[in-house]
């Protein structure tokens, strides 16, 4: 695949979603961007009160490859959902994307009506690494372990298969309504963002959130033709590198 270019790379903050049903500006919402893969995250904000149930099931985030192309529209961004916490989407997730300035962006939709601001956080470039983490004979276990600059997202998919039945389109809420036995299940997916510095990883915001606030140590070194190896309590130690660029030791 195509690198994505150096200005779409990095971590991004939503500043604001507008849709014909709402206008958001107060949803936690990071995207973070490596030369291929990207992860993104989307805590909602809800009222107080909400319950715990439902607030946990409008959690959103995906992870996958990204391509940009140029069409007649202008410049599309698409990203190929490989792992996402919501049931599969209906249409593509693409957006057309003009960049303001090179911290700021507008995406706009191409299959549905909306408009989002995007703006990349300082100290989010100079080092891409993607991992995906192995098991004990080598298999890709579907774990993902993405940093750009001095943050990181780890992502984690749910052990389970959607239950048969479910459709493109459905929300997290509609599969559990059908499915209360596998409700707890259906949640454990994690996507968790924060930084990595001075050998600390610090989780900010997490779709688990008894991980908010979570400091562990953590580094990650690469050696030539092998797998990196992780050191951070809760996460494997053995990863496929993806897309390294950068120091070969992480602390």
């Amino acid at each position: 695949m195509t690198p994505v270019p150096d200005r779409y790379r990095g971590v991004w903050a939503r500043r604001l979603l507008e849709t014909p049903q709402q206008r958001d500006e107060s949803s936690f919402v990071r995207w973070l961007q490596t030369r291929l893969w990207h992860a993104d995250l989307r805590i909602p904000a809800m009222a107080p009160g909400t319950d715990a149930l439902l607030q946990l099931a409008s959690q959103q985030g995906f992870c996958g490859v990204t391509q940009v192309a140029h069409q007649a529209s202008g410049e599309v961004c698409t990203w190929q959902r490989r792992l996402d916490f919501q049931p599969p989407r209906a249409d593509v997730d693409a957006g057309l994307m003009v960049f303001e300035t090179p911290e700021r962006v507008i995406e706009t939709g191409v299959h549905a009506p909306y408009l989002e601001i995007w703006e990349r956080l300082s100290d989010s470039t100079g080092r891409f690494i993607a991992l995906a983490g192995l098991n004990e004979a080598g298999g890709d276990m579907q774990e993902r372990f993405l940093v750009a600059g001095r943050y990181a997202m780890h992502v984690r998919p749910r052990r389970l298969d959607w239950p048969p039945g479910t459709q493109a389109g459905q929300t997290l809420l509609d599969v559990m309504a059908g499915h209360p036995d596998m409700a707890q299940d259906l949640l454990d997916f994690e996507i968790s963002f924060g930084t990595l510095e001075a050998g600390q990883w610090t989780i900010e915001q997490s779709t688990l959130p008894a991980l908010n606030g979570a400091c562990l140590p953590f580094a990650v070194a690469r050696a030539k033709a092998k797998p990196a190896e992780v050191s951070c309590p809760g996460l494997g130690e053995l990863w496929q590198v993806l897309d390294w660029a950068g120091q070969e030791v992480l602390v």
